[in-house]
């Protein structure tokens, strides 16, 4: 098996191998692996010590901040006070300096009592009870072995840990699945409890031991599960549920959040009360012995236990499922469901879960009931797009803010604090929203930020620069008569939106001040009496250079940016500033363009009116989108109507796509799989799919000849595992774009553009 080793991150340290319980469904008592009878009740001193040895050199190997360990059992407090304290002692100490420590406990609770919880205080060790929900539900399973109820001692155990003084410890209820209880009453019971978290466990079982379905039904547990989903919304979510969160989570494009279902490697080793190092605890129902090693705490270190087979098989993500999962689309979120529950005596674990129809249907039932509610607005609503645009700009500014943390000096100060002036102000916050509205805004962030976080000399003073004339400009564009400080380098100052002014010779720095006039702004070197008056309009004036709007037909006019100084983030050079005969003809160029869009796509063209800001003039090539916020893009020179239509309207759909990925998941685990293309014969991530299809379809609207396959790599991507709840409403959408088509006009006329392939580095996810 290859791969790089997953060192462990959480170990189950059995602290004593008994029970005061007779549970019959308890996989460590019950089923198949019966080695709990050959070990010590309790764990020994030596083990004690050995395990916390190891684990502190597990944690320096391979730089871990944190390892958690879960005192397990049997029923851990049978250990009593005493050999619980040796075991937090010594893996607390042995741990200091290197890791951070999470010690948790996973009881019964029967003997729970303030002696335990305060030494458990002392320690911080979290505690988790075991409770199947009312008190019918639990004594189908949990009871003595006389057959008493444990269920008021349970409830003691519970109400103990509500205490306000322990409330800190409750990990919260921990509750096996039993298709014969009432599951509103076990969901009911368990959430009066207000525990801080529910976590629902699926019996063990295999193919070889199947779990019980009185009435034969193969989605028996999935319909139980869903019948208490159901009732958690209708409750309005009371308590997190790990078992519905994790589906949720994956189905938006999240990680799993449980051992139980997903495709994260497993991190997790067992100790064993003799110091014997297993897997996991849950293969004692496969068959005897399938959880050993071969190794313990004594003689081995737990990187030999994380190489062995059987721990490797659970790591291997995708690779290590069946083929039937691998083809299935909720791999993503049931991960091939449980290790245990896919074993099968001719064939091992390379199996579906037991209960794969149960899982499927779960998450299927799941993602129907809150398609509605989890669906991003951004991907239907273009101008929810602009808005989500606009808030990660900001959260962005914000983030910058912080992260200097003092360190931009008295001038970043100056600014911040114009920053939070103008948002008090309708006519302020609106002059900001149009400076930081503008793509490059983001360039400068991402480019801050970066160099911020690498330390990177002179990274302030640049973030300043960009802060200060930000601000100013958003002031002219507000109207805001009061100075405002703007630094100044190699004698010109570039306010952005606007323009550049020529306020000194080469080589000077300096701040000026600048305010706003009717119809332009003043501005006034430090130190200077002479003031200058810029109209923002204005071509006349040789020492002010203003961006450009292009108007065209159907649109409010485009910014000609050739000025910016962060529009250099394509992956081809950008052209230097236009002469007024090069900005005519690429305008005229450009109006042509439109007025072809507008005639054969012209919700297509809407759209991209509404929502594209600038464009910059690159030197050659393709239409391309780059690291900049929602609204930009490089445009080569192109004097033929019909290619550069074509070109804008892949760029559109370039910059749409890398916009809908910069603030939704519309797929996850990209690259764990490889689809087929309908157009050459190579397999490509699930993203590069997605832009082809997507741009295609946009092009296709056009000129027809680009829908050849589109319908085969729609199929493809709907039935993908990666694809998320918003993933599929995007799909969908195209879908409707598509539906009506039946030979809409158009001529492509240059061969070049028809044959290159509509991928592109906006919206690859490497880039």
């Amino acid at each position: 098996m290859t791969g790089p080793l997953v060192p462990f991150r959480e170990i189950v340290l059995k602290v004593h191998s008994r029970c005061d319980l007779a549970c019959d469904h308890c996989y460590v008592y019950e089923h198949a692996d019966q080695s709990w009878r050959t070990r010590p009740k309790a764990i020994s001193d030596e083990a004690i010590s050995w395990t916390a040895q190891r684990l502190a050199e597990h944690a320096l190997t391979h730089a871990l901040p944190s390892v958690s360990v879960i005192l397990h059992g049997g029923e851990p407090l049978l250990a009593g006070p005493a050999r619980l304290r040796r075991v937090c002692e010594e893996l607390t100490s042995a741990l200091k300096g290197i890791a951070d420590l999470d010690l948790r406990i996973h009881t019964n609770g029967l003997q729970l009592s303030p002696r335990y919880l305060d030494l458990f205080d002392e320690f911080g060790v979290k505690v988790g009870i075991s409770l199947d929900g009312d008190r019918a539900a639990n004594d189908r399973h949990r009871r003595f072995a006389d057959g008493r109820t444990s269920h008021p001692l349970v409830l003691r155990a519970v109400e103990l840990l509500r205490q306000e003084r322990y409330r800190h410890l409750n990990l919260g209820l921990l509750c096996t699945v039993d298709i014969r209880n009432d599951p509103h009453a076990v969901f009911d019971a368990l959430a009066e409890l207000d525990p801080p978290l529910i976590d629902f466990l699926l019996p063990h079982a295999t193919w070889e031991q199947p779990p019980p379905r009185p009435d034969g039904s193969p989605t028996a547990y999935a319909d139980w599960l869903l019948a208490i989903f159901d009732r958690w919304r209708e409750q309005g979510r009371p308590v997190p549920v790990r078992f519905f969160s994790s589906v949720l989570s994956s189905l938006s494009g999240g990680p799993s959040l449980t051992e139980s279902l997903g495709l994260a490697p497993t991190d997790l080793v067992v100790v064993e009360t003799d110091g014997q190092l297993e897997q996991v605890d849950s293969l004692k129902s496969a068959y005897e012995g399938a959880a050993s090693t071969g190794f313990d705490v004594f003689t081995h270190a737990f990187d030999e236990v994380a190489a062995h087979p059987g721990v490797r098989a659970r790591q291997l993500g995708l690779a290590g499922v069946s083929e039937t999962c691998r083809r299935c689309p909720v791999v993503r979120s049931c991960g091939g469901g449980l290790y245990t529950h896919r074993y099968r005596s001719d064939s091992g674990f390379d199996n579906p879960s037991v209960y794969c129809a149960d899982l499927e249907a779960l998450v299927r039932g799941i993602e129907v009931r809150t398609a509605a509610e989890t669906e991003s607005a951004a991907v239907a609503e273009p101008h929810e797009l602009i808005a989500a645009h606009q808030d990660l700009t900001r959260t962005l500014l914000a983030r910058l803010h912080a992260d200097l943390d003092g360190g931009g000096g008295e001038r970043w100060d100056e600014a911040w604090e114009l920053v939070q002036a103008l948002d008090r102000t309708e006519a302020g916050a609106v002059g900001l929203d149009g400076v930081l509205a503008h793509p490059y805004t983001r360039t400068w962030l991402l480019d801050a930020l970066d160099a911020v976080y690498a330390g990177r000399p002179g990274a302030d003073r640049s973030a300043t620069l960009r802060l200060s004339s930000s601000v100013a400009a958003a002031a002219v564009r507000a109207g805001l008569e009061r100075d405002v400080p703007v630094a100044y380098r190699d004698g010109s100052i570039f306010l952005p939106t606007l323009g550049e002014a020529r306020i000194g010779g080469p080589g000077e720095h300096g701040t000026a001040l600048v305010r706003a006039t009717d119809d332009g702004f003043l501005i006034r070197r430090d130190g200077h009496p002479a003031e200058r008056r810029i109209v923002r309009t204005s071509t006349e004036d040789p020492g002010w250079l203003p961006v450009r709007h292009v108007g065209v037909d159907g649109a409010p006019g485009f910014v000609l940016d050739d000025l910016d100084p962060y529009r250099d983030c394509f992956d081809r050079p950008v052209a230097p500033r236009l002469g007024q005969s090069e900005a005519d003809a690429w305008s005229a160029g450009l109006a042509g363009a439109w007025e072809r869009l507008m005639a054969v796509v012209p919700e297509q063209a809407a759209e991209a009116a509404g929502s594209l800001i600038a464009l910059t003039p690159l030197t050659a090539g393709q239409p391309a989108v780059g690291r900049h916020g929602y609204g930009a893009l490089g445009i080569g020179v192109c004097t033929d109507t019909e290619e550069l239509a074509l070109g804008l309207l892949r760029g559109f759909r370039r910059a749409k796509l890398r916009a809908l990925v910069d603030v939704t998941d519309l797929y996850a685990s990209d690259g764990a799989w490889d689809h087929r293309t309908p157009w050459q014969e190579k397999s490509v991530p699930f993203s590069r799919l997605l832009s082809m299809t997507y741009e295609r379809v946009g092009l296709g609207l056009f000129d027809p000849r680009f829908l050849d396959g589109v319908p085969q790599a729609l199929d493809t991507l709907e039935a993908a595992a990666e694809l998320t709840i918003d993933g599929k409403q995007l799909l969908a959408a195209v879908r409707k774009e598509i539906s009506g088509t039946h030979g809409t006009s158009g001529k492509n006329s240059c061969k070049t553009v028809f044959d290159q392939e509509p991928d592109g580095p906006g919206v690859r996810m490497d880039d």
